[in-house]
């Protein structure tokens, strides 16, 4: 038996059903939200640095406190729009990420299971086939093109 368990947290049919029925239900309720820019069209349009957000903020700042000041030549309901859809999706998307990278994070875990599982196993399918065991000897002949390298 192994010793190297990481992460014995394994989802169940039903969890993975109620994740899949949100995560569905998410897409759903995003597609028409969604934008597909193309590989020009992202270096076109680049994302905001920091500094610029920064003019943003100070922008409607202005607008907000001494709208006499701002351009005429902007339509500022939708600058407002635009700017209270920017948030709540940076907001969302930090939201994701956090559950992105503890979601890889776990797979790593569970990845390194595999593997460590998998290199002791064929550790055993070497000793077996070196005592001329039944069958060894293909599986070590199947497992060792992965391992063309040296000692590992």
């Amino acid at each position: 038996m192994s010793f190297n368990n990481l992460d014995n947290r394994h989802f169940s049919a039903t969890e993975k059903t109620a994740i899949n029925t949100v995560l569905a239900n998410l897409e759903l309720a995003l597609a028409d939200k969604l934008a597909n820019l193309s590989a020009v069209e992202r270096q076109q349009f680049g994302s905001v640095n920091e500094q610029n957000k920064l003019i943003i903020n100070k922008v409607k700042s202005f607008h907000d406190a001494q709208p006499t000041l701002s351009s005429p030549d902007i339509d500022w309901a939708e600058f407002n729009s635009d700017f209270d859809t920017r948030e709540y999706l940076q907001a969302a998307i930090q939201r994701l990420q956090s559950l992105i990278d503890g979601l890889g994070n776990a797979k790593i875990l569970h990845d390194y299971d595999n593997y460590q599982d998998s290199l002791t196993d064929y550790d055993f399918a070497k000793y077996k086939a070196s005592t001329n065991a039944v069958g060894f000897q293909t599986k070590v002949a199947e497992l060792s093109q992965f391992f063309t390298g040296g000692a590992r």
